[in-house]
């Protein structure tokens, strides 16, 4: 399940090339693997760019095709995606050893921890062999029959992806609204369906975000539609159940492009709230929802660099804020006073060595997940402010956050705890009796002990001084504290988004061969606080960078890894990471992961139809402003790209990518080829029936694992 977010997540959801000789990368060619000639060679189409009296020319520009259908590109792509089949033929065995071996791991048949929710209990199956969860429902007692709501894998046939984005029960339980996405573009088809009669309403609602809200009147419902070119959620819609989408109701329209549009219903069920959001400021806009017609009212206008988020119980609007708070704080305002900062009432002050992550409501008390010195602590105050309760854990690097409770009366309170030889549970709080009780485990089939593996937390200096946290994991078996193991570094740092340390099933396929898992939590995350995310954004972003090298270097100066075996891994801006620290330091890494990686950062972000641009200049900076294309263009993957050799690098991309275009992969690549000077490999690899986040399906997603686990393998030498 997903975190719930505060206001450090309202954004959304995102150098100077070192030279570097051939033959100080011998040890880095790919020994073990069949050299062969045949790689791709795009076609050079010169494509100038010019601003701020600096040119540039991107030859490889005629690869974008926004339709997806230009035969040509699609050539390319394919040839790429033949080669790299070639090249990691040797590695197919391996790949299905993987594969099973990960697969094998999972419960076959598999349900969630039932939640009850206005007298129905709800729960997911997985059933085995099946890719997708079977919602049901069980009305006031779990010894009831279940009733099917959705079997997502119905809903999945001849559909070669499938994401059930969000789905709202009626708040008279008789009605399911779901929004599915079937191309892996995020563009979602919101439909209806009467439970009792297991039958859809003819009207779709298309080309929408996720977010599904139904007003009290069991009847209107409201949603978002996307721009269909920036795919930039902008406008509030209300539909009447059972009219044509074409008398859809506009009832509030985004004009700024820098902000996202979402909606979210209050925790008392009164409200249906509008969320604004850009990367450092908010907005939230309020609907009755027992009266849904009613035009909205602000609840506080949007301000310079202010973040709110609000929710509502008990006649009072508390609102986790970060005004004149870094960290945020949380402060309160009676329902009849909105729309006046003067009237706020501060319940949570601000502290410097504390950062508010998550708020929840509840009658007679809120629940909060804080983050001190890089690691959450859910705690229970009553709503003066005052610490009742906290639920404290022993590990060194773990994982927890609150799950959900819907049920504000509850005196009892679910959360999820994980590390990262711990897996996945979900606990229950008592607040009466303060103690936790595991209602679920994840099973891990086959033979695993958690006590075979050892996870720990260690501080590396960066170059500036600063102390990087990094998480670690190994089978203490196969660990030797004397620079034999080969290890695998893994890395964020953008958006202020924390990779805490979690559990992995597919993991073990690493550590159980001898690999040490390391986390690098760099700034541009806020793994210590918003100053963390301040000091890795914008024109501080060189940070993250050089964090991830210092990193690699201080773990093998402290011979956690044979140094001739050392891997890097980022997706998406991790990505980025990636393409950065290869430009910048080659020579530390045998091998990379690039996973859908944001590496044509200037011409991206000079392009304001390309999803995701606008809204993150206040990430990035905005290189219409020459100080930052100036800062941009020196750490720009692409554009940094020089004649040097580069480690072994798998590049994976998806055709119908919303978030990071195929062709920034698929240019790079281009680019790298024509330029390296090593013989190392340099592999392309394109679905084209996905987008950003790969395969959909319990079972495919392990797929695309065990491909990119055993082209590191391969390279470390192990291929059983």
């Amino acid at each position: 399940m997903k975190k719930t977010v505060g206001i450090g997540m309202l954004a959304l959801v995102f150098i100077q090339a070192c030279s570097q000789s051939t033959s100080s990368l011998t040890k880095h060619s790919a020994t073990n693997i069949m050299k062969s000639e045949s790689a791709p060679i795009a076609k050079r189409v010169d494509h100038l760019m010019e601003i701020h009296d600096h040119q540039r020319n991107d030859p490889y520009y005629w690869l974008r095709d926004d339709s997806r259908e230009d035969p040509e590109m699609l050539a390319y792509l394919n040839a790429e995606n033949n080669y790299t089949q070639t090249k990691l033929a040797h590695t197919q065995t391996l790949q299905n050893i993987l594969f099973k071996e990960m697969t094998s791991r999972l419960e076959p048949n598999d349900a969630s921890v039932p939640v009850l929710d206005k007298g129905y209990w709800y729960s997911s199956i997985f059933q085995q062999g099946k890719d997708y969860r079977i919602i049901v429902r069980q009305k006031g007692s779990l010894a009831a029959p279940k009733e099917v709501l959705i079997d997502q894998n119905i809903r999945a046939q001849g559909h070669d992806y499938y994401n059930l984005g969000d789905r709202k029960v009626s708040p008279n339980q008789k009605l399911l609204a779901i929004a599915e996405d079937t191309v892996s573009r995020r563009l979602y088809n919101i439909r209806i369906k009467d439970i009792a009669s297991d039958t859809y309403y003819p009207e779709v609602l298309s080309n929408a975000s996720a977010n599904i809200v139904w007003a009290n009147d069991n009847k209107t419902l409201f949603y978002v539609k996307k721009d269909p070119e920036t795919l930039l959620p902008y406008q509030v819609y209300r539909h009447t159940l059972g009219t044509s989408p074409e008398q859809d109701v506009l009832v509030y329209q985004e004009d700024d492009n820098t902000f996202y549009t979402y909606i979210y219903k209050t925790r008392s069920d009164n409200f249906i709230a509008i969320g604004l959001s850009s990367t450092m400021n908010s907005e939230t806009l309020l609907l009755d929802a027992e009266h849904p017609t009613q035009a909205p009212k602000t609840l506080l206008a949007r301000s310079k660099d202010h973040l709110y988020r609000a929710d509502h119980i008990n006649d009072y609007f508390y609102i986790h804020t970060n005004k004149n708070a870094l960290n945020g704080k949380i402060v309160r305002v009676h329902q009849s006073k909105i729309g006046d900062i003067t009237q706020w009432q501060t319940v949570l002050k601000h502290n410097d060595d504390t950062l508010i992550q998550d708020l929840d409501l509840f009658d007679n008390f809120f629940t909060t997940n804080e983050r001190i010195n890089g690691l959450e602590k859910l705690r229970i105050r009553d709503y003066q402010g005052n610490l009742v309760q906290e639920i404290s854990f022993t590990d060194e690097a773990y994982s927890s956050y609150l799950s959900n409770n819907p049920d504000p009366t509850s005196e009892k309170i679910r959360y999820y705890y994980s590390s990262m030889t711990t897996p996945n549970s979900v606990f229950e709080y008592d607040t009466n009796t303060q103690k936790s009780t595991l209602l679920k485990q994840d099973k891990v089939l086959g033979v695993f002990d958690p006590s075979d593996y050892q996870s720990k937390r260690i501080l590396i200096t960066a170059r500036d001084g600063a102390k990087i946290p990094v998480s670690l994991v190994y089978r203490k078996s196969l660990f030797s504290h004397n620079a034999t193991n080969p290890m695998l570094v893994y890395g964020y740092g953008s958006y202020g988004s924390t990779n805490d340390p979690s559990f992995s099933i597919s993991r073990l396929s690493l550590l159980d061969r001898g690999f040490v898992y390391a986390i690098a939590h760099i700034r541009g995350s806020k793994m210590l606080g918003e100053k963390w995310y301040e000091d890795g954004k914008k024109l501080t972003k060189m940070n993250s960078f050089t964090d991830f090298i210092d990193v690699t270097k201080g773990l093998i100066a402290q011979q956690y890894a044979d140094p001739n075996k050392v891997y890097a891994s980022g997706r998406s801006a991790g990505g980025l990471l990636m393409g950065a620290v290869v430009n910048m330091a080659p020579e530390l890494y045998h091998g990379v992961l690039a996973g859908v990686p944001f590496v044509d950062v200037v011409t991206t972000m000079l392009d304001e139809t390309i999803p995701l641009t606008t809204g993150e200049y206040d990430e990035w900076g905005n290189p219409n402003d020459k100080q930052f294309y100036d800062y941009m263009l020196s750490y720009s993957p692409y554009d940094q790209v020089s004649r040097q050799a580069y480690p072994n690098m798998l590049v994976t991309t998806g055709l119908h990518d919303s978030q990071v275009q195929y062709y920034e992969p698929a240019k790079w690549v281009a680019k790298l080829r024509a330029m390296k000077t090593d013989d190392n490999l340099l592999l392309l690899d394109t679905d084209m029936e996905v987008g950003h986040g790969g395969k959909s399906g319990r079972y495919k997603s392990f797929l695309d694992i065990a491909k990119q686990y055993s082209f590191i393998l391969s390279l470390a030498g192990v291929d059983k």
